[in-house]
């Protein structure tokens, strides 16, 4: 069984190979994905989580990340995270364990793969501004993500609710070739994007579809609860709105559940999920003119895909 730590995840899954291999992923279905979450009360006040997420793919593989979310390490003098996990992955015809992976770094690459893929068919082919909305660890690996499919972007643009986060990003973030700044006003840098990526904890909408250019494109990843929002309805309404899986996006995030509940959109009017679009289901976007929404919702089947694709890579040598 191998072990992968954190640094060798990233180093095993660059966005270029990673990407491509996580659409191809789609073209085989998964036949179980379900989450399971325990709770019990904080020493530090709160609740201390512990999150499962398995997925299985028969006769392929089979695996589940183990989450662990205990906010008192942050202010316990502990130096540990709030949030830690492993990823462990088991063969699919004989349920031999296969590998261990590091759970964080898996979460890192996977969400931003996933976003990545959703502009692969979704943002316009011409996109040269890019907004981050966030400056979080994953708004890294975001930048690079999208940068990764949609290659003629020349500028980023980040905004934080902290702008010293958004500095320390900006000057922290590499992107050879691609222009690199802080965004003072949202509400400007939105107007001005060709792709927005948000990766928040927001609960009031940020971005407003007023603001949305012709032909933008807006990935939408933070959200996970029906009270978190990162998008007004509008933004909503005037757009062709995509999700990653049905199963994982629609029931929790903020955004779809307010829009449903809103009367601006229904379930039935979600275009298309990335198992639709990898499959020529649907051809994704078809305007260049006409405004598109990802969300991605997440998932085990998508840490199943990737933990499969590194595992893959190792076996083969390098990407």
């Amino acid at each position: 069984m191998r072990l992968f730590d954190s640094d060798q995840v990233h180093e095993g899954l660059p966005y270029r190979s990673l990407v491509p291999a996580l659409i191809a992923g789609h073209l085989r279905d998964v036949n179980l994905s379900e989450s399971l979450l325990q709770a019990q009360p904080s020493a530090g006040g709160g609740e201390d989580v512990f999150l499962n997420l398995p997925a299985w793919q028969r006769g392929r593989a089979l695996g589940s990340k183990l989450v662990t979310v205990f906010p008192h390490n942050e202010y316990n003098g502990s130096g540990l995270p709030s949030v830690q996990g492993v990823f462990v992955l088991f063969d699919g015809d004989n349920g031999k364990p296969l590998a261990v992976l590091d759970g964080a770094a898996l979460t890192l690459r996977k969400t931003a793969a996933d976003s990545a893929a959703g502009s692969h068919f979704l943002a316009r082919e011409d996109c040269e501004t890019l907004l981050v909305v966030g400056a979080g660890a994953l708004a890294p690996h975001l930048a690079m993500a999208h940068c990764t499919v949609r290659p003629g972007i020349r500028r980023v643009t980040i905004w934080n609710r902290t702008m010293a986060r958004a500095k320390h990003m900006a000057k922290t973030l590499a992107l050879p070739g691609i222009e690199i700044a802080v965004a003072p006003d949202l509400e400007a840098a939105a107007r001005e994007a060709d792709l927005i990526t948000c990766a928040t904890m927001a609960t009031a909408p940020l971005v407003r579809g007023e603001w949305l250019k012709p032909g933008a494109h807006l990935d939408l990843v933070g959200s996970f609860r029906p009270d978190m929002r990162e998008c007004d309805g509008e933004a909503l309404r005037r757009s062709s709105v995509f999700v990653d899986s049905r199963w994982s996006a629609i029931e929790d995030s903020g955004e779809l559940v307010r829009a449903f509940t809103d009367g601006l959109l229904s379930p039935a009017d979600i275009r298309a999920d990335l198992f639709d679009l990898a499959r020529g289901r649907h051809p994704g976007r078809r305007s260049a003119e006409k405004l598109t929404v990802y969300k991605n919702g997440g998932g085990g089947h998508l840490d199943l895909m990737v933990a499969q694709i590194l595992v893959s890579a190792e076996h083969s040598g390098p990407a």
